[in-house]
């Protein structure tokens, strides 16, 4: 049971700029969605609904004991593997296979990957450098990735690689074995952009779908942007974000977002109807509130009374940056269209529960942070 000083331990700064994220990310999702001509449901409902429920979702996993949590990584991880198995046999979507019952569990995929790489890695921390033990997490590692680019989800398994990556890294990895990584990882980026640049696609084409290639191939087009119909949401989302200026259009009055010039702007592109609605302040206000959550998290991380808390944030705080980071990258034209919902703001049940889960962890070892030298 948690004492009184566990509940005033409580961070509850963490929960206020959740809350403040995400019912800014309703409004958003309403005004994309046009609640203002349409009335108030469908999708902005639906979010409300998911945010009551992660709510509680977020205060189980802020006070349940993380150590008992991480107990259970293998049932955890066995659990995963299944659900990510069925929803290749059974699973729904246009034209892929991505939704099982209702959710997405590439989504869950996220947190319970998190939570098992992150009680292994501590488990065996002290021989981190060992090859064994790094191979052993790679092959934990690749099940969940393969599984959800066969769905496929190139985006969702990227963010299964960048967990593996940062977990390792919070784990002491020495930084001759990061040289060695930097030193394959390079020449294979080099030799893959080379194989989409050029007609044949020797390797790409092995490894990824036509539409997936199409994509890259447009964006290293240099004049792609204004002439490749499949860049018509990259195009139209850059349009958005510059038209908004310094303080935006007003809720609503989005001529690009209302007159629905960007096709499901209230998921993958909510970044641009931010900036054509609310302009360059909106923009800056938003990434702030997310790079304070992560830096509340880093902070939250570097206090934790174990390595396993510190693992456990530093996975969660790595996920909300990377999907930050490629969210807003493709809004804005810098990377190549992929799917990718920007943290607590895009439309989606399982990725705001997962989202909420994260930050209920954060919390609960935020609550259990270490004493200090005045505390008995």
């Amino acid at each position: 049971m948690y004492s009184r000083n566990k509940f005033i331990s409580f961070d509850i700064l963490m929960l206020l700029m959740v809350c403040a994220l995400v019912i800014f990310g309703i409004i958003v999702i309403g005004s994309a969605t046009r609640v203002n001509i349409n009335g108030f449901h469908g999708e902005a409902v639906n979010q409300i609904i998911w945010f009551i429920s992660g709510i509680v979702l977020l205060f189980l996993a802020a006070f349940i004991d993380y150590h008992i949590i991480c107990k259970f990584w293998i049932p955890i991880y066995v659990f995963n593997i299944i659900l990510l198995v069925l929803v290749l046999i059974m699973g729904s979507g246009d034209g892929v296979s991505r939704w099982l019952f209702g959710i997405q569990p590439s989504e869950f995929s996220k947190i319970f990957i998190i939570i098992s790489l992150a009680k292994f890695i501590d488990k065996w921390k002290e021989k981190i450098d060992n090859i064994s033990i790094l191979m052993f997490i790679v092959m934990m590692a690749f099940a969940p990735f393969i599984l959800i680019f066969l769905q496929p989800s190139l985006s969702a398994s990227m963010v299964i690689l960048a967990i593996t990556l940062i977990l390792v890294f919070c784990g002491g990895i020495s930084y001759k074995y990061i040289g060695v990584c930097l030193g394959i990882i390079i020449p294979i980026i080099v030799i893959l952009f080379l194989d989409i640049k050029s007609d044949e696609h020797i390797i790409v084409g092995r490894l990824l779908n036509d539409y997936q290639i199409g994509r890259f191939e447009s964006f290293l087009s240099a004049d792609s942007i204004t002439s490749d119909p499949s860049l018509y949401q990259t195009k139209n989302s850059i349009w958005a974000i510059g038209s908004g200026g310094l303080d935006g259009k007003g809720l609503y009055n989005g001529t690009i977002n209302q007159l629905n010039y960007l096709p499901e702007s209230h998921n993958d592109f909510i970044f641009s109807v931010i900036g054509e609605e609310f302009g360059f302040a909106g923009c800056v206000g938003v990434l702030t509130l997310i790079f304070l959550i992560i830096a509340r998290c880093v902070l939250t991380g570097i206090r934790a009374a174990d390595d396993l808390g510190r693992l456990l944030v530093g996975g969660v705080a790595g996920v909300i940056g990377f999907q930050t980071f490629v969210n807003i990258g493709v809004a804005t034209g810098l990377l190549p269209n992929t799917g990718m919902p920007l943290p607590f703001v895009s439309y989606g049940g399982s990725s705001l529960w997962v989202n909420m889960i994260g930050i209920g962890l954060v919390i609960n070892v935020g609550i259990k942070k270490q004493k200090s030298m005045f505390e008995g």
